[in-house]
Order: structure tokens, then C-alpha cells, then sequence
């Protein structure tokens, strides 16, 4: 029954992908929808628990994890340290700005909504709400880069940067709620820091050394120069280390996402260009077939038989602050920093993405007894609404023609590197389109 529900699933999310695609929305809005209509919304769950019942719900759960630990992996694999040469005070200044921000308001609301949704421990469901209101979905943020053919601009680099800072301190903070609830040895925590630097200062040499070993490759017949493959144990080797790094962040508190990317992060760059670009071919086809079956689960868990006309209201109210908090801690913190109001305004557009990071926290909450059914139903819409918005306002504040400059200023820029010469592009070609 499992394989009958894993194919339902991604034929009905990569459907409702391809459609939300031609909408010009990132094709995770279609596959959260997929979920959704999988649900309890529809015939009182009667249809899910028909189509994908209860019982093989953990296995897919199992494959959507995997799916999304390989997807995070290519996502610190392809990150460009260079883009963020002189950035760092933007990059401080809009993670900070929209996290205090939005945390700050988040609390505002949870003391609103305390009174119809109250649970055992009130101040962690305060410092829930607060830390929800501060996400910006990393993987899907990246995802909508891609799309739009932006990742490799200083704007797409800043943003992605943005939002790793913030999301780290979130999950930093949903860690010390695990730890207030009792679900967390606080001592923990405390390791990441350290784990961090020694993934960074002792494991990347000794990965460089691995990876510069020869591997089997083939003469191009063109040049003859020959490209280097990936061996067998090289990719054992990176999957192992995936895997490894994602388990032990899960271990310490913090969300396995941000392991499996740290160990992305820290693969050497020089001298790995074919060999990572062989990573992300082996990867994406995986990822292709198992990332759609963790949004629908997600959306497997969303009720909205549960919400009434009050509950719209709180919706409203959700959203004014969810939207208001990120854009606006955002765009001042960018400000500040010597942005542009245009740069300021693309980039509180971007924080507000919130997807699949946003899905993950939500989880925990409802699995933690902190937020009930509605009110994890009203977060999940509000996730699919600022999810929904960041590509046509993305649109408007950078537009084609702007990305085209920045493109050809960053391949001008770096003339000579291969890896940068497909960057420049004709004014109006079209990008390809993301898988």
C-alpha cells in the first residue's frame, strides 16, 4: 500500500507542480495544495485515509526527509562564498531586522490568540508563535532563486544568506523550546557551535584531500581534455556525510536541514567544479521523485473543516502580521545597511517566503502540543499565501531587465572562470526552467 500511496501522491503533486508552474508560482505551492486535498478538508478524511491511509503516513514521511536532507545538501553544495565578499553588514542587518521584527509581533499575536487556542506551557506557545512569524523557508526561498534565474546575482546570494542566519537563530530558539517543554537536554545546544566550527576547520581539509584524489573520466572528444568523474567512494563518501551531519544536528536540537546543508557548505570549491556538478545529476533526479511526497504530508495534517468565520478573522490578523513583520524588519535592516530602496524592497519580498521551513516548524508545534488543529491549519494557509506572493511581487520589484544587468555585470566580472560564462545571456532570453 505504500508504493500505491507514493505514486498517488507525486502524480497528483507533480500535476498540481507543473500547474502552479505555469501560474508562475514555485511548483511547492501545487504540492502542498496536493496534500491538502489528500486531507481531512475533503469528506471529513474519509477520502485520505481511503487513498493514503493512516498507517503508511510515517514511510512517506521517512522518503519526503530524505528527499528534502539531498535537496539542502545540493542547496550548500552550489552556495557562492563570493557573492558575499563585503556583504556582510546587509546580510547581518536583514537577518536581524526581520527576525526581531517579526518575533516581536509573533508574541503581540500569541497573546491575542492565547485565549481561544491556549495550551499547557504559555510561554513556550508565545516563543513559538514569535519564532514561526520569523522563518523564511530556505529551501524554497532557493527554489524560487532558481526559477527565476536569480541565484547567482548579489541580490539572490544576500537573500540566501538573509535567510540561513535567520533561520539558524530560529531553529536555535525552537531548540530552548524543546528544552522548556522538556522534550530537549539543554546541554545539548550548547555543542553546535562547536560542531559547526570543527566541520568547517577540521573535516573540509581532510574532504579537500579526499575529493582531489583522481577519479575515473572520459577524454572530451571535442578538446580533449579529460573531465573528472565521480567515483564510487567519493559519493558514498558525500552521502555518508549527509546523512551523518543530519543526524547528529537532530541529535544537538537543531533541525537536520541545517546539518545536511552545513555539510553541502563545507565542500571544497576549487578544483571541484565537474565533480560537484556530477553530485547535483546523481541528487536531482532523487530529489525529483521524493520531495513531492514531504509537502504532501505536510498538507496530509491541514483541517480546514475546523475553521470558522473567527477563524478567518484570525487568519486576516495572521497574515498582517506574518507579511508586515518580515517585509518591514527586513527593508529597514537592509536600509540601514546602505541599500537601495529597491534592493531593500526585493529583499523583504524574498524574507516573507516561508514554504517548507515554516511546514517543519508548524509540524513540530502540533506535534508538541502547542499549536491545536485550527491554528496549525490558519499557519499552514498563511505559509501557502506569502509562499504564493513572493514570485509576481518579485516580478515587479526586480524585473527582467534588471536581472539581465546584474547577470552580465557578474559575468563581466569574472571573465575567464567557466563557470561563470553562461551567465551572460541576451537581453530577454528565456531561463531554463527549474525541475
Amino acid at each position: 500500500m505504500i508504493m500505491v500511496g507514493l505514486a498517488l501522491i507525486l502524480a497528483l503533486a507533480h500535476l498540481l507542480g507543473r500547474l502552479a508552474r505555469r501560474c508562475g508560482q514555485p511548483a511547492v505551492i501545487g504540492e502542498i495544495v496536493a496534500g491538502i486535498l489528500l486531507g481531512p478538508t475533503l469528506f471529513h478524511g474519509a477520502l485520505s485515509e481511503t487513498l493514503v491511509p493512516v498507517d503508511t503516513r510515517p514511510m512517506l514521511t521517512t522518503l519526503g526527509n530524505l528527499g528534502v536532507a539531498l535537496f539542502m545538501f545540493l542547496v550548500g553544495l552550489e552556495l557562492d562564498y563570493r557573492l558575499l565578499r563585503g556583504n556582510g553588514r546587509t546580510t547581518a542587518g536583514v537577518a536581524v531586522g526581520s527576525i526581531v521584527c517579526a518575533f516581536g509581533f509573533g508574541v503581540l499575536l500569541a497573546l491575542y490568540l492565547w485565549d481561544d487556542h491556549s495550551v499547557e506551557h504559555r510561554l513556550a506557545f508565545l516563543l513559538f508563535i514569535g519564532a514561526a512569524m520569523s522563518i523564511t523557508a530556505f529551501p524554497v526561498l532557493a527554489r524560487i532563486l532558481t526559477d527565476q534565474g536569480i541565484q547567482h546575482t548579489r541580490i539572490g546570494a544576500l537573500a540566501l544568506a538573509s535567510a540561513a542566519v535567520g533561520d539558524v537563530a530560529a531553529w536555535l530558539l525552537l531548540a530552548a523550546l524543546l528544552t522548556l517543554t522538556g522534550s530537549q537536554n539543554s546541554w545539548q545546544v550548547l555543542l553546535v557551535v562547536p560542531y559547526a566550527l570543527a566541520m568547517v576547520w577540521v573535516l573540509r581539509p581532510l574532504l579537500g584531500r579526499l575529493l582531489a584524489a583522481p577519479a575515473r573520466g572520459r577524454r572530451d572528444p571535442e578538446d580533449g581534455a579529460v573531465e573528472q568523474g565521480l567515483s564510487a567512494t567519493q559519493l558514498a563518501t558525500l552521502t555518508a556525510l549527509l546523512l551523518v551531519s543530519g543526524a547528529l544536528c537532530e541529535w544537538l536540537g537543531v533541525h537536520f536541514i541545517f546539518g545536511v546543508f552545513l555539510a553541502g557548505a563545507i565542500v571544497p570549491r576549487r578544483g571541484t567544479e565537474r565533480l560537484r556538478a556530477a553530485v547535483r545529476d546523481r541528487f536531482e533526479t532523487i530529489i525529483w521523485m521524493l520531495l513531492p511526497a514531504y509537502f504532501a504530508v505536510s498538507g496530509l495534517k491541514v483541517d480546514l473543516t475546523t475553521v470558522g468565520g473567527d477563524g478567518l478573522g484570525e487568519l486576516g490578523l495572521i497574515l498582517l502580521v506574518a507579511i508586515g513583520g518580515k517585509f518591514g524588519g527586513a527593508y529597514v535592516g537592509a536600509r540601514f545597511a546602505g541599500q537601495s530602496g529597491r534592493s531593500a524592497t526585493t529583499l523583504g519580498i524574498l524574507m516573507n517566503t516561508r514554504g517548507l521551513t515554516e511546514l517543519i516548524i508548524l509540524g513540530v508545534g502540533l506535534q508538541l502540543g502547542l499549536l491545536d488543529t485550527e491554528l496549525y491549519s490558519l499557519m499552514v494557509v498563511m505559509a501557502l499565501v506569502t509562499t504564493a506572493m513572493t514570485a509576481p511581487l518579485l516580478r515587479w520589484a526586480y524585473p527582467s531587465r534588471m536581472i539581465d544587468a546584474d547577470l552580465r555585470e557578474l559575468a563581466e566580472q569574472r571573465i575567464g572562470e567557466p563557470k561563470y560564462t553562461e551567465l551572460a545571456r541576451p537581453v530577454g532570453a528565456k531561463r531554463p526552467e527549474a525541475g
